[in-house]
C-alpha cells in the first residue's frame, strides 16, 4: 500500500496534526507492506521530514507559491502529486485548513473522503477507518470500496512523540499551477490560538468543566493549579459563560494539548473536548457521573463530588 501524507506548516513550524497523520501512516507498517511518503510545501517541512522514517519526501518548494494558503493552489499541487505518486491512501491532519481544501480535492479527483478518523486498521488486506459519532459515545467503522481514499486524522488521536525516525529520499517537484485564483479571496487566517496563553507548552494542566457549578467556585481550581505548578484550562461551557478567557479553552474549537498530566475537574468529556486533550501522557478525572465519557480515556478516575475531593487533594499537597 502506498500512503501519501500532506504536511501543513504554520508560522515556520510543522503543524502537530500533520505529525499525527504521519504517525498514523507509519503505524500501518506493522500489519502489511506500506510505503509512506510526504508532501512538503515549505523548507521547514522538508527539514523536518528528512529526519523521519519515510520512503519519499516530495519537495514542492521550488515554485515558492504555496507559502500563502490558497485552496486552489493546494488543489493543483495535490492533483499533480497524486498523478506522480499514485497513492492508495491520502492522509491529512484534520486542521481548519484541511477542512477547506481536502473536500475540494475529493470532488476534483472523485475520491471518497472519510473525515476526522481516530484510527486506521487493516481487515482482509483492506483499510478500515474508525470515526466517533454521537459525541464520542459510539465508534463507527467505515470500509472504503474505492481503490483510493482520502482520510483526515482527528486531533489528539496519536502521540507525535512516537513518530519513527530515519531517512527518506528527497524528490524535487515543480508544480504547474493552472487554476485561476480570482474566484476566491482568502481572508485573515483563522487563529486557532487566541490571546497570550499557550497551553500547548504546559506540562501540567488543571481543567474545569460544567461541574464547577458557578464562577465563585473557580478559586478552588486555581488553588489546585497553583499547588501543582499548572496552567488552568477549561471546557467550552466555562468559556461561553465568560468565567475564563477563550485562550484557556481546550477542545475542537480551542487548543489541542498534550501535557504530562491533565487533571479534569467536573468535565464530562464530550468528543469536542476529548479531541483537545486525549493525547495527554496521563489523564486524571474527577466527576460525580460514573458514566461520564471522560472516564473512558482517563488513566486515573474518581467518581465523587469535586467539592469534597479537590479540597482534600489541596490539603495533601500543602502538608
Amino acid at each position: 500500500m502506498n500512503i501519501l501524507v500532506f504536511i501543513q506548516t504554520d508560522d515556520n513550524q510543522v503543524n502537530r496534526l500533520s505529525v499525527e497523520a504521519v504517525c498514523a501512516a507509519q503505524s500501518l507498517r506493522a500489519n502489511t507492506e506500506v510505503s509512506v511518503s510526504v508532501v512538503c510545501q515549505s523548507p521547514e517541512a522538508v527539514d523536518w521530514a528528512m529526519g523521519k522514517d519515510l520512503n519519499t519526501i516530495y519537495d514542492c518548494t521550488s515554485n515558492n507559491t504555496t507559502s500563502e494558503y490558497h485552496p486552489y493552489r493546494y488543489l493543483d499541487l495535490a492533483e499533480e502529486i497524486n498523478n506522480i505518486s499514485n497513492p492508495d491512501l491520502i492522509l491529512v491532519g484534520h486542521s481548519y485548513q484541511a477542512r477547506d481544501w481536502v473536500a475540494r480535492l475529493s470532488a476534483r479527483l472523485n475520491i471518497p473522503f472519510v473525515s476526522d478518523c481516530i484510527k486506521i486498521r487493516f481487515e482482509n488486506d483492506r483499510p478500515v477507518f474508525t470515526r466517533q459519532v454521537y459525541q464520542g459515545k459510539i465508534n463507527q467503522d467505515i470500509a472504503s470500496s474505492s481503490e483510493k481514499t482520502i482520510v483526515s486524522i482527528q486531533a489528539g488521536s496519536l502521540n507525535p512523540d512516537q513518530i519513527a525516525l530515519g531517512t527518506g529520499t528527497v524528490t524535487k517537484v515543480d508544480i504547474s499551477y493552472r487554476t485561476s485564483l480570482d474566484s476566491i479571496t482568502p481572508g485573515d487566517k483563522f487563529q486557532e490560538q487566541a490571546g497570550g496563553v499557550d497551553l500547548t507548552k504546559a506540562s501540567v494542566i488543571v481543567s474545569v468543566g460544567r461541574g464547577i457549578g458557578k464562577e465563585e467556585n473557580l478559586p478552588m481550581a486555581r488553588k489546585l493549579a497553583d499547588k501543582l505548578n499548572a496552567e488552568l484550562g477549561s471546557s467550552r461551557p466555562i468559556v461561553d459563560q465568560g468565567w475564563v478567557e477563550h485562550e484557556r479553552q481546550i477542545g475542537s474549537s480551542g487548543q489541542v494539548v498534550s501535557p504530562k498530566l491533565y487533571f479534569a475537574i467536573g468535565i464530562s468529556g464530550a468528543i469536542q473536548h476529548q479531541v483537545g486533550m486525549k493525547g495527554s501522557e496521563n489523564i486524571m478525572a474527577i466527576n460525580k457521573d460514573a458514566n461520564a465519557p471522560i472516564f473512558e480515556i482517563a488513566d486515573y478516575g474518581i467518581v465523587g463530588d469535586i467539592f469534597d475531593i479537590v479540597p482534600k487533594v489541596i490539603d495533601k499537597l500543602t502538608t
